[in-house]
């Protein structure tokens, strides 16, 4: 400052000099008044300083430092789902800053109130979410808790990091086995009302009456007029079978007459009357009249030579199968093998 001071004095003079022409000899008094007065300005700066004490020094003036900050981690607290008795398993690490109170009042376990201030946050948002999405409502509260936040009495500000929301194992057994009974039902529900709906179709509109049923089927095929014309008998049959009720008079020259059934074969029943009913005084002669038919069919005559050895035959056959019942029929029939039975010329002999 003192050197800026001279400088500027001194050429000030310098212009004044050369503008009104000092003689030579006024160039050294101006010297030594620059040189007196830059020793003046320097006695006046030191002076200024000496008002300060020597002991005090100056510091930049600095941001104050963040409030410290603590943390604590919670795992597998219940929280309430949308569904009674399927509560979310929560899992975060909290993290507070104490604020300061207005009273001045100590608070005396943070923690346990961040804890609190967290749980409370969380909980407004599960309460009305399903159980069953527990994956997207976990990174919904990772965003909603992820902001610090003032509790209610205004003397912490908390947050949550490292949120994790599941549900039990049992749990999650019965919501998968709920899950597909409800698929399962609706699908049995709609193929339900698909067949109701095909039924009532059927019944209050196609086969209401045969005209209708014989308009249905031509709408189906068009052309096949002549096929449609020769089905007519089956389409009444159909529609009276649908309402209950009989073929229409006029169609009834177009059903065919009923099949009966065939006659009941003497043969056939004879078994299954001797099952059937205990009584046995006509089972002989129904089972003799079978055991004669099977001789005719197999074109045997009474006095054929050959029908002891087939009697003999027959007979082991039946016996064979253990058949003792058609065994005694069959001796009683032929009275023991013939003279010319070669199975029993042995025995004969014997």
């Amino acid at each position: 400052m003192t050197v800026f001071v001279t400088l500027l004095l001194g050429l000030l003079c310098v212009i004044a000099g050369v503008a009104l022409q000092w003689p030579r000899w006024a160039w050294p008094i101006l010297a030594a008044v620059l040189i007196t007065a830059a020793v003046v300005v320097n006695r006046l700066m030191s002076g200024d300083d000496d008002g300060f004490p020597a002991h005090l020094t100056l510091e930049p003036d600095l941001p104050l430092p963040p409030a410290p900050r603590q943390e604590v981690r919670i795992n597998g607290v219940a929280l309430p789902s949308a569904v009674t008795d399927y509560d979310f398993l929560f899992s975060a690490t909290v993290r507070w800053s104490v604020l300061e109170s207005p009273d001045g009042a100590m608070l005396g376990n943070p923690s346990g109130l961040a804890v609190d201030t967290v749980l409370q946050r969380a909980r407004e948002i599960t309460a009305g979410q399903p159980p069953s999405r527990s994956a997207l409502l976990q990174h919904q509260l990772d965003g909603a808790l992820a902001i610090m936040l003032p509790d209610p009495g205004g003397r912490l500000q908390a947050m949550a990091l490292e949120v994790s929301l599941g549900l039990p194992g049992p749990d999650l057994e019965r919501l998968a086995k709920l899950s597909a009974v409800r698929k399962e039902q609706d699908v049995w529900e709609h193929e339900r009302n698909h067949e109701r709906n095909k039924r009532d179709y059927l019944g209050g509109d196609v086969l209401k009456d045969t005209g209708s049923a014989v308009v249905w089927w031509l709408a189906r095929n068009e052309d096949r007029v002549e096929e449609t014309v020769d089905r007519i008998g089956v389409l009444a049959r159909l529609t009276a079978a649908a309402n209950n009720d009989e073929v229409a008079p006029e169609f009834r020259h177009l059903v065919p007459p009923p099949v009966l059934p065939p006659e009941p074969d003497v043969c056939a029943q004879g078994p299954l009357v001797s099952e059937a009913a205990p009584d046995r005084s006509e089972e002989p002669s129904g089972k003799a009249n079978c055991l004669d038919d099977v001789i005719a069919w197999f074109g045997f005559g009474p006095d054929d030579p050959d029908l002891a050895l087939f009697g003999k035959r027959l007979l082991q056959v039946a016996e064979g199968h253990n058949k003792t019942e058609a065994a005694g029929e069959i001796k009683a029939r032929f009275e023991g093998p013939g003279p010319d039975d070669p199975a029993e010329q042995p025995a004969t002999e014997e």
